[in-house]
């Protein structure tokens, strides 16, 4: 072989160097493709982690009682006190002092106000006094009476003897018998004169206003200085009452029924009461009676209905709507934890969490699930009453996200 074909054999062709470069670029090429496809996904993430994300809110609510039950019947009525008092002076009197303001509670026999006592108190004084001077006097009869008995038995030994006559033991034995009397008539005085004391020290006692039962000052209807009486006048001028105390653990509900629907209503009958202040608010309650009298012209039936909770936010006169429930729920099927929606609970990593709201941040929190009750999802643990949690969170939502609410929802 000569120089001139080994020098051909070592020639590239066009086509082959092409193919060859083509080869050299492509790795160089992916590789460009993937770094910006990776700087791209930072810049997102950087740019979305910034970025505060729209969300819907919920808040956990703690189970109603008697969930499950069936309204048949829905009345409207009012807060009403069964045990509630007009306080007013038994005696006509003067306001000297008043120890009470509106929305105070009191307990039992807590003074109340002071009338002006003078009057009452000289006629205790002179009805005292009488009665130690007809103590005086009992005690002087008796010292007589003693006197008239011994001088009696003496005159009836003597006569005895025969030196005196029976005439005169006979009128010292009626002599004793007079002051026996007189004894019996100064002790009635005395008695008398003690119950005079007592009837002046009520009468002075009744110029101190106590609190009849514990409860709350809802009423202040007399002021220092103005004149109280337990009679009305015809005049302005007298005040017939001086406070008004209400028991608020009294507190019940009554409402007007058509009488059409009174059949569906029996004793002890589960009630829902919404109170018309509080719409969000739902308290259990029964059935306490059913009255027997119908109203003529309003056509229904009052009924009483108790409330099973005690809260300073119920008061009396207050409007409230009531649901008459089909059964109740047994004490021991009380659900426990709290309720959210459905849709609030997530899956990650296969378990359930809630994306708990913290200010503009969301903490992704792990939760044990319980029944499910319509839209609603039992949370047995992880959560309380009142936290905010995410509705509905998508599937980008991490922890620690920033979140702008779009509403806030309390769910009924």
């Amino acid at each position: 072989m000569n120089d001139g074909d080994l020098l051909h054999q070592l020639r590239i062709s066009r086509d082959q160097r092409d193919d060859d470069g083509r080869r050299s670029r492509w790795p160089w090429i992916v590789g460009a493709i993937v770094l910006a496809l990776l700087v791209a996904a930072a810049a997102a993430f950087f740019l979305l982690r910034g970025q505060a994300i729209v969300v819907q809110v919920a808040t956990a609510v703690a189970p109603a009682a008697d969930s499950d039950a069936g309204a048949v019947l829905q009345a409207t009525g009012y807060v009403t006190a069964r045990r509630e008092a007009t306080v007013s002076a038994q005696i006509i009197g003067t306001v000297t002092e008043v120890l009470f303001e509106e929305g105070e509670h009191v307990r039992n026999g807590q003074v109340l106000a002071r009338l002006d006592d003078t009057q009452y108190k000289a006629q205790l004084n002179a009805a005292r006094a009488q009665a130690a001077a007809a103590q005086a006097q009992a005690a002087q009869s008796q010292a007589q009476l003693a006197q008239a008995q011994r001088d009696a038995q003496r005159l009836d030994s003597v006569a005895a003897q025969g030196l005196v006559s029976k005439q005169q033991a006979e009128q010292a034995r009626t002599q004793a018998l007079v002051d026996r009397a007189a004894l019996l008539t100064a002790q009635r005085n005395a008695q008398a004169a003690d119950a005079q004391v007592a009837a002046a020290q009520v009468n002075y006692d009744y110029t101190v206003v106590r609190a009849p039962f514990d409860g709350v000052i809802t009423d202040k209807a007399a002021q220092v200085g103005e004149i109280v009486s337990p009679y009305s006048s015809g005049s302005g001028f007298t005040r017939t009452g001086i406070a008004t105390v209400v028991d608020m653990d009294s507190l019940e509900v009554d409402v007007d029924v058509n009488e059409a629907y009174i059949g569906r209503v029996k004793p002890d009958m589960p009630v829902e009461a919404v109170l018309d202040a509080y719409p969000d608010w739902k308290i259990a309650a029964h059935v306490i009676a059913i009255i027997p009298s119908a109203d003529r012209s309003k056509a229904t039936v009052k009924v009483r209905i108790a409330l099973e909770q005690k809260d300073p936010r119920i008061v009396p006169d207050m409007g409230v709507r009531v649901s008459f429930l089909e059964q109740r729920r047994d004490n021991t099927q009380k659900l426990s934890g709290v309720l959210v929606p459905a849709d609030a609970v997530a899956q990650r990593d296969g378990g359930s969490v809630v994306f708990v709201i913290d200010g503009d941040r969301v903490h992704r929190t792990p939760v044990t699930v319980g029944a499910q009750l319509n839209d609603m999802r039992q949370i047995t643990q992880g959560l309380n009453p009142g936290q905010s949690v995410v509705k509905a969170p998508p599937p980008s939502l991490a922890d620690g996200a920033k979140i702008k609410p779009e509403t806030t929802n309390t769910n009924d």
